[in-house]
């Protein structure tokens, strides 16, 4: 796919946004470090790094202001993302994009901006680092390149703690990662009511597949297993490897029952997918699958997967390779 290609693909953007699993999280040193450099190296008194959701633009650091969130349509990184060159604005008030924008007229009083977005390995835009004056400024082309420069550090940073956040056997996302992703989801649905399910997905049987094959056999059927989910899964799914031998996946945008059916067509999935072993032959896995959707009162990740833990053992006590849905609270 072009460049031009990559900047009208929303979907893709989107999906690349949330692998990052960034949005709603907490404040983080490297991110507030980067925007204080760019308010004291430019002299501007508001700076903040943007990520463009759907909806909403979110600030994952900002210096200058208070607001955690903005409406998208509200947003001049919006108009950044739609471009790979800076976006530089002198005077907001003589341009018709901007005009009228609630910023401009309102507090902070924006007059002029500069945007770099902020790009992925795979050419999406997925928020920008700005810089933002309450007057009319051009901004140099020794200002566009510090801009540009910094927001390449933020990105170093957000890939680094994607990479930190990877079991390293499975490239699945580690528990931390994981729960870092879930608590996003549970905070979507606290605030907008949108569904969400999680599946804990355990390997059956797989102390025999060590004590039978060897630990190296027993990781390769991890990679296999992580790998079989990971091309059966939407791209905005999110898998994580909680320890051992059990997996979680994350589905957004999902209620109880068509994540059943997903959990279903993954569990055949995984039975109909053969492991070679050398010397053996190969090897069948199957999976017990529990799954439980987000509701009013799960206040963290843990308590979403402890919901999800007990028809994960209800599974297993059915006899295995089988999937169940938890129980209407």
């Amino acid at each position: 796919m072009t460049n031009d290609g990559v900047l009208v693909d929303e979907p893709g953007r989107l999906a690349a946004l949330a692998r990052l699993a960034v949005v709603d999280t907490p404040p983080e040193e490297p991110f507030d470090n980067v925007v204080s450099l760019v308010r004291n190296i430019l002299d501007v008194p508001i700076a903040a790094v943007s990520l463009i959701e759907q909806d909403r633009q979110w600030f994952k650091a900002r210096s200058g202001f208070e607001a955690t969130e903005t409406p998208r349509s509200a947003s001049f990184c919006s108009h950044t993302i739609l471009k790979h060159e800076p976006l530089v604005i002198e005077d907001a008030r003589l341009d018709v994009r901007f005009a009228n924008s609630p910023s401009v007229l309102e507090a902070p009083f924006v007059r002029s901006y500069a945007g770099i977005p902020l790009c992925t390995p795979d050419g999406y835009n997925i928020g920008s680092l700005c810089a933002v004056d309450t007057r009319v400024r051009r901004y140099t082309e020794n200002d566009l390149a510090i801009l540009g420069n910094l927001a390449r550090i933020v990105m170093n940073e957000l890939e680094l703690r994607r990479i930190a956040g990877r079991d390293q056997l499975t490239g699945a996302l580690t528990r931390r990662g994981f729960i870092e992703a879930a608590e996003q989801e549970i905070v979507r649905f606290l605030r907008y009511g949108r569904p969400a399910s999680l599946m804990l997905i355990d390997v059956d049987h797989f102390k025999s597949v060590n004590d039978t094959h060897g630990h190296p056999m027993g990781d390769k059927v991890l990679r296999h297993l992580a790998a079989s989910i990971s091309s059966a899964k939407r791209p905005v799914d999110v898998l994580g490897r909680l320890g051992g031998e059990e997996f979680a996946l994350l589905l957004p945008e999902t209620d109880v029952t068509n994540a059943g059916a997903v959990a279903e067509r993954l569990r055949r999935t995984i039975a109909g997918d053969y492991v070679p072993i050398p010397g053996f032959g190969e090897l069948q896995i199957t999976a017990s699958i529990g799954i439980a959707p987000v509701r009013t009162g799960i206040a963290s990740a843990e308590d979403w997967i402890a919901a999800a833990d007990a028809p994960l053992y209800a599974a297993k006590r059915a006899g295995r390779n089988r999937c169940e849905l938890a129980r209407a609270a």
